[in-house]
């Protein structure tokens, strides 16, 4: 935030037509929606110098100025939830996140968060927006993820995250083969019917992601991902629009498409894999206090490298 405490955005075009609750919960993810409503209610926000409501249509172009006060939230209790810390100074957490771990608190996953035991493990995080998380995996999704500490490495992470700093690097095994190297342009939004999904939309987010191929199998690869935006599902929708799903996703990946003639332990396999095969294996930064370039990898989730392992074995990899 700049020295007077206010924070300052303008609304992208693309929020245009959206509540104005709506539309900062999606402009600012690292404020919980409830919070900004309060915000909204308590006189803290507003469009172009004007107070506003939380049910304001917003058109985008509009100046916002927020007031944030930043006191504890207790709607995340502290949990002891085991975590595999990669990294941890005074500034940063960086997270080896499992797979089936949600990241904060929403309807239906009220507690066991990684949110809940990130408060279990350094209690001062209940003053920071939403307890330091500032972008966030997939559920069932594994891999690398950074948590601020302080106000000032949350203000310089989201800063880095608005600007394109922070490099993500993904992998993930898909359905089909792509013959090279690609980049998925296309923007993503809510789904226009399936409002828990999000789809390549006319009206949607800008989004970019860049994949390359590292190995091949009869009918599945492994791709190497780098994300350019990161939009809510945004790999998972890319991929299945250029019809190569990941394999496991249960939204997005449609059937599973085992290659004709594969040993019957090997379709079993993939056709029980329980989740998307996607795998967050290294993440850059810019220290927030620092300046220092730092980055961290990660091994394949178990999971995802055993049944690599098997279609090694079975069909040898290219």
């Amino acid at each position: 935030m700049p020295p007077d405490g206010i924070l300052r955005r303008q609304l992208p075009p693309d929020l245009g037509g959206q509540r104005l609750d709506q539309a900062l919960a999606e402009l600012l993810p690292e404020f919980s929606r409830s919070r900004l409503q309060q915000w909204i209610d308590a006189g803290r926000v507003q469009l172009d110098g004007r107070p506003c409501r939380r049910r304001d249509r917003v058109w985008g172009g509009e100046e916002l100025w927020l007031e944030p006060v930043l006191e504890p939230e207790d709607t995340c209790q502290p949990q002891d939830i085991p975590l595999e810390l990669i990294y941890e100074d005074e500034d940063l957490f960086v997270i080896n996140k499992p797979a089936g771990l949600v990241v904060h608190p929403a309807a239906g996953n009220r507690d066991g968060t990684l949110q809940n035991a990130l408060l279990h493990r350094a209690p001062a995080l209940a003053q920071l927006p939403r307890g330091g998380l500032v972008h966030r995996l997939d559920k069932d999704t594994s891999g690398l993820l950074v948590v601020a500490r302080t106000l000032q490495a949350h203000k310089s992470l989201v800063e880095q995250l608005q600007a394109r700093e922070v490099h993500r690097e993904y992998r993930a095994l898909v359905t089909g083969v792509p013959s090279g190297p690609g980049r998925v342009e296309a923007p993503v939004g809510r789904h226009p019917r399936v409002r828990t999904q999000m789809a390549v939309v006319a009206g949607g987010r800008p989004a970019v992601t860049h994949y390359r191929v590292l190995e091949t199998f009869a009918a599945h690869a492994l791709l190497g991902l780098r994300l350019e935006t990161g939009r809510t599902h945004q790999i998972r929708v890319h991929l299945a629009h250029i019809r190569y799903p990941i394999l496991g996703d249960p939204v997005y990946g449609g059937r599973p498409r085992p290659p004709k003639g594969a040993p019957a332990h090997l379709v079993a396999a993939l056709r029980a894999f329980p989740r998307q095969a996607l795998h967050a294996i290294r993440l850059g930064l810019r220290h927030p206090r620092t300046g220092e370039d730092m980055a961290w990898e990660v091994p394949l989730a178990a999971d995802m490298a055993a049944l690599l392992a098997l279609l090694r074995a079975e069909e040898g990899g290219r």
